[in-house]
Parts: C-alpha cells; sequence; structure tokens
C-alpha cells in the first residue's frame, strides 16, 4: 500500500510544453523546461545584446501562413536583430498566444518551425510562456545575443563622408505582401510563377544576416536591420548618429523578380523602398574598410552594395539615375 501521496497531475499548459517544446529544448540552460527561468552563462569578455519582436496574425503575417513559416519568421526577425548589432546567438525565449481554431496540427508544425531554425541558426530555445487567446495568433520571441565587449554596432557612430551600404536584395518582401494583396497589378502580371513564389516567399521566410556580424563589428560605423522600409530606417539610423546622406535609387540592389515587376510598374519602386520586412544590413563602413567588408561579405555569399554617402548636416535625399530628387507618400511601414 503506497502512503497516501499522489503525483501532482500535469497542467493543460504543463502538458503542452512537453509535448511541444521540451524535446526541442535540449541546451543544459532550459533545464529541461521543468524550472520557471532559464540559466545562460555570459562567455568571458562578452556582453549580452538583447531584443525582441512580437508577431500578430493580420498585422505582421496572414493568418492563414504555415504555422511552420510563422515560427521561422519570428525567430528570424528577431536574430536579424542581433546580425545587425554584430551578435551572434547564445539563445531564445518564445512567448505564443493560441487562439481557439489553432489545432494540435497547427501547434505541432509551430513547434517544429521553431525547432528547426533554433538548430540551423545556433539559437537554442531556452523557455518562455504558452497561454490561450480569443484574439489572434501572436508570437513573441526575445533574442539572447552575444559579442566581444565594447564592439556592439550601434545606430550612433556613423560620420560625414562614409558609404552606405545594405545586403542582399531590397524589396522582395513588400513586393511579396502587394502581391498577395494585389495579385492582379501589372507589375505582378509580368512576372513568372517562379519569380512571384520568389517574392511570396521573401515575404514570408527572412534571411537573417548572421554571417555578416564579425564583419561589422570590425569594420561598420552604424548598423541596422531594414524592418520598416530602406528609405525610414535609414532616416532613422542618420538621425541617431547626427550627419546627413543621400542615396542613389539606381544603386539599390534588386532582385531579377522584383526589377521585372517595377519595369512593368514603375509605381511599385516605392513600395519596394519604403515597405518593409527586407531584413537585410544597412550599414555605414568608412571608405577604407569597403573592400574588407565586401570581401567578407562575398566570401558568406552575401552581396554587398554600396548605395550612397554620409554627409555633414542633417537628414536623407534620395535621387534617381538622373540626380532628380525623389520623394515618396511614405518613408517607411508602420506598424500603428
Amino acid at each position: 500500500m503506497g502512503d497516501g501521496s499522489r503525483a501532482a497531475k500535469p497542467s493543460g499548459e504543463e502538458a503542452l510544453i512537453a509535448r511541444l517544446f521540451t524535446p526541442i529544448a535540449t541546451h543544459p540552460g532550459a533545464l529541461g523546461l521543468k524550472d520557471d527561468a532559464a540559466l545562460l552563462a555570459v562567455p568571458p569578455g562578452h556582453e549580452l545584446v538583447l531584443t525582441k519582436d512580437a508577431l500578430v496574425a493580420g498585422i505582421h503575417f496572414f493568418a492563414d501562413d504555415p504555422p511552420e513559416a510563422v515560427a521561422r519568421k519570428a525567430m528570424r526577425v528577431n536574430l536579424s536583430d542581433l546580425a545587425a548589432k554584430g551578435a551572434r546567438p547564445l539563445g531564445v525565449m518564445l512567448a505564443f498566444a493560441i487562439p481557439p481554431d489553432m489545432d494540435a496540427a497547427a501547434l505541432d508544425a509551430f513547434a517544429a518551425g521553431i525547432g528547426a531554425d533554433a538548430a540551423h541558426y545556433e539559437a537554442p530555445l531556452l523557455g518562455g510562456d504558452t497561454v490561450r487567446t480569443p484574439g489572434p495568433f501572436t508570437v513573441s520571441i526575445t533574442a539572447i545575443g552575444a559579442v566581444p565587449s565594447g564592439t556592439m554596432v550601434r545606430r550612433t557612430g556613423a560620420r560625414p563622408g562614409q558609404a552606405i551600404v545594405v545586403s542582399g536584395t531590397i524589396g522582395d518582401a513588400a513586393l511579396g505582401l502587394a502581391l498577395r494583396l494585389a495579385p492582379g497589378r501589372p507589375g505582378f502580371a509580368a512576372l513568372t510563377e517562379a519569380e512571384a513564389d520568389f517574392l511570396r516567399e521573401r515575404y514570408l521566410l527572412p534571411r537573417p544576416r548572421l554571417s555578416l556580424s564579425r564583419a561589422l563589428r570590425e569594420h561598420a560605423s552604424a548598423a541596422m536591420d531594414v524592418s520598416d522600409g530602406l528609405v525610414g530606417d535609414l532616416a532613422k539610423m542618420l538621425e541617431a548618429s547626427g550627419v546627413g546622406g543621400e542615396i542613389e535609387t539606381a544603386r539599390v540592389p534588386l532582385s531579377p523578380a522584383a526589377r521585372r515587376a517595377v519595369e512593368a510598374e514603375p509605381a511599385l519602386l516605392e513600395i519596394a523602398l519604403t515597405g518593409g520586412d527586407d531584413y537585410e544590413i544597412l550599414a555605414v563602413v568608412p571608405h577604407e574598410a569597403l573592400s574588407r567588408f565586401q570581401t567578407v561579405a562575398t566570401t558568406a555569399g552575401i552581396g554587398v552594395a554600396v548605395i550612397g554617402q554620409t554627409r555633414e548636416g542633417q537628414g536623407l535625399t534620395v535621387h534617381n539615375r538622373e540626380g532628380q530628387l525623389v520623394s515618396f507618400a511614405q518613408g517607411s511601414f508602420s506598424h500603428f
């Protein structure tokens, strides 16, 4: 006969965590997700870099997007912030609110997406929280990274007379969103199916440029990732640094798909430059360091384009190929 005691029955939340996330939370600091907190050692000679982004269905992704893709997007927008600061990931904390129409299969797929990117980007799941909600599906991730002490790349370090550079290609995600909202536009009618699929995927799955972290620490005077649109985010960085700048639209790198759409419908260029969700790196690099920075980027398989230069004064000016001033109705995407 027993002693009269009995084991406590796991709550619904505990059972859900045990099924979905304990198998992927293998980092020792996660403590098997059996505690109220995680334990993380700071690497010697390093400082922590922390960032947090939340994604809400109907605002940052479509309610019918695949749950695995939503999970990966949530991971990647946060890891992109770490990359822009020159940090390498140490881990992530996950919180999400589950609406009534999210079934077990969708939760399984969501957890699989978190686990896949945690492994791919070496950003282990350390803990978090789950709740129920009557409202839209909401995901919030805190990403924790590390940089050698005193080396984090800030927005405030740009100086006049330095090169303004961007990684990858700009505007794909914004055009992918516009394509989903208005597929009948002339610019999108000109695309092949493969090009349309490319733009849709770029909106759904960002590509955090973590392989540029060290090059940014060593060569960039200022950096951020492009989340709310190239023009608006560059204006923010220039203001934070107390300098002005100018860029030329013809020098902004576009993918073949984006270029075809813009050539067929020139009005789409404004969406590409201001629409957001690129998650590419925007940096200011002294000219004497530019060659080394570009070499590291090329070795990592990432293109880097010089699109302009910082200057004395304030504000951002944008010119077209003919040198004419270009203005936009909206400088960047707003979440409010």
